[in-house]
């Protein structure tokens, strides 16, 4: 199984390029074996094609549910927010950007355009406002662009704690949940074991 590619270790050609059209079958083999990585990796909820040394317009993202994104292309969007965002080919080194809050997009399986957006004060406003920033960085790595190419200079103040290693996070698998400092949670990560997204949220946003 391919690995994602440490770029401030080693060197990937493709992060910088813009990546070649698939077809959906094509695309949907990627997009398994994407899957599969980050499966096995447990610490992301994107991946993009050339992250891995694979040249195509190719990405997928876990957020609320799995999503394929096959030549995806940004139609319209709404709202800029800031977000601080991290990269799995970029390990903490984490930048501010500037994102949309709204967006809407098309890709090669799907006959009718996709909205995401976190817009509105419900419930799952922060996860939903996650897989739209999300999606647009996963769609930049298919164009060439990493969050760094983004970065904005800001006094944004952190409104959430960092997570620490005494830090009580909460930890899943299957029907098990345990509540861990942070510090106790690699042993069982190996196990299998999976972070909640509300502790990675806070990681994304500190």
């Amino acid at each position: 199984m391919k690995k994602v590619i440490n770029c401030l270790k080693d060197e990937n050609p493709l992060i910088n390029k813009k990546l070649r059209e698939v077809s959906v079958e094509e695309g949907n083999a990627i997009a398994t074996e994407l899957f599969q990585i980050l499966n096995q990796r447990k610490d992301g909820i994107g991946l993009a094609a050339n992250q891995v040394g694979i040249d195509a317009q190719v990405a997928v993202v876990n957020v609320r549910k799995p999503l394929v994104l096959i030549n995806p292309k940004i139609i319209s969007k709404e709202n800029k927010i800031r977000y601080y965002e991290g990269c799995l080919s970029f390990p903490k080194k984490g930048v501010h950007t500037e994102r949309y809050e709204t967006i809407e997009i098309s890709t090669e399986q799907e006959e009718s355009n996709l909205v995401f957006s976190g817009a509105g004060d419900g419930k799952y406003k922060d996860l939903l406002t996650l897989e739209a920033v999300c999606i647009q960085h996963e769609i930049d790595h298919l164009n060439g662009l990493v969050c760094m190419d983004r970065k904005i200079e800001t006094s944004y103040k952190r409104t959430q704690p960092k997570i620490g290693r005494n830090h009580l996070v909460t930890i899943k698998k299957g029907d098990a949940v345990k509540v861990l400092k942070y510090k106790k949670i690699e042993n069982y990560i190996n196990q299998g074991w999976e972070l909640e997204w509300t502790d990675w949220y806070i990681f994304l946003n500190t």
